[in-house]
């Protein structure tokens, strides 16, 4: 009989992977209250930059000005325990996914179906991020100003 691991019993994801995927739930349940949750949804993104490690926070912090000053109307919250900005339906548009979440060599600019970054059949809906500069800030505020228009 083989050996059981954390692999095998829960369907081939791994610790991390488990992790978001519990987190993502919570967010869940909590979005069902009613309340503040708009403030709830800062603090959580705010959290959550908190903890991540000091090259990624520098990105995630970038990330988190640009975003909310290109796009106000965008409601930050945590997706899958990452910074996101949701439309006015709660639809995650962008999100940045960093570098330590999965033991990646770069951190991620994502786009949800909810963006309106199409061009064509086909487009890139997820960008590598490795370090900020004005050049980087002006391409990031220029895909969030076509995600949301």
């Amino acid at each position: 009989m083989p050996a059981n691991n954390a692999k095998t019993e829960s369907g081939n994801f791994s610790a991390e992977e488990r992790a978001a995927m519990k987190k993502r739930a919570a967010e869940l349940r909590a979005e069902g209250k009613k309340g503040a949750k708009k403030a709830d949804g800062l603090q959580a993104v705010l959290d959550s930059i908190a903890g991540m490690a000091p090259e990624d926070r520098a990105l995630a912090e970038r990330v988190h000005v640009t975003v909310t000053a290109t796009a106000p109307g965008l409601s930050p919250k945590t997706w899958y325990g990452m910074p996101a900005y949701a439309n006015a339906d709660g639809k995650v548009v962008v999100f940045f996914q960093n570098a330590g979440k999965f033991s990646y060599r770069y951190s991620t600019l994502g786009f949800q179906d909810a963006a309106n970054l199409d061009d064509g059949d086909v487009w890139p809906v997820s960008y590598a991020l490795k370090k900020w500069s004005p050049i980087v800030e002006k391409k990031v505020a220029e895909l969030v100003t076509a995600a949301i228009s």
